[in-house]
């Protein structure tokens, strides 16, 4: 992606009752809910459903927009368009080249090592937002310095640390903090999933 183009991505929270699907990125090691560029030609919806579809291998049914979360980044603009959904079809098998493992999670046991950014996204799913959140914030993902992708993971395989180190000490040295302990819901007027 070249300078100053804006980014369109998506995420989808696959929920089973109190619980969420995650996945662990396999470049970095890091947890995150299943999504990616939205393609040139696909709307937004669409993106979502072959995400999961490429990533997983479940078809699901998209049942509520959480929000739109947004920041700027090195190279233009990144916002994310958050889905909550559930599984309709398919069998659970992930693409060995970008998943590593995945695992359904409760709010109170999200994992250590989340990417940037996917701990407020998953509160907001698993906590009945929808629709009318949009968030702005100001971190630097591990992939907003100022390298192409291959770079950064000629860089990583260079280093000596293992994907998830690599990734810790690039967000030290950016300064992003994503504290485990902000697990509570946002002050919200929507009720609670379910209700």
């Amino acid at each position: 992606m070249s300078a100053d183009v804006p980014s369109l991505a998506v995420n989808v929270a696959v929920i089973d009752g109190d619980r969420v699907l995650l996945t662990q990125r396999e470049d970095f090691e890091v947890w995150c809910l299943p999504g990616g560029e939205v393609e040139f030609g696909e709307s937004i919806a669409e993106a979502a459903l072959r995400e999961v579809r490429e990533k997983l291998s479940l078809e699901v049914e998209l049942d509520r927009l959480v929000g739109l979360y947004s920041r700027p980044w090195l190279r233009g603009y990144h916002t994310a368009v958050v889905f909550s959904a559930r599984v309709v079809g398919g069998v659970l098998w992930v693409d060995p080249d970008e998943v590593s493992a995945t695992e359904y999670f409760a709010l109170a046991e999200l994992p250590d090592g989340l990417l940037w950014g996917q701990r407020e996204r998953i509160v907001d799913a698993l906590s009945g937002v929808g629709g009318s959140i949009v968030r702005s914030t100001d971190v630097v993902r591990p992939y907003d310095v100022p390298w192409e992708r291959e770079e950064l993971y000629a860089a990583r395989d260079a280093s000596g640390l293992t994907r998830a180190a690599y990734y810790r000490t690039i967000a030290e040295a950016f300064g992003a903090d994503e504290s485990p302990a902000e697990l509570e819901p946002p002050a919200s007027e929507h009720p609670p999933r379910g209700e």
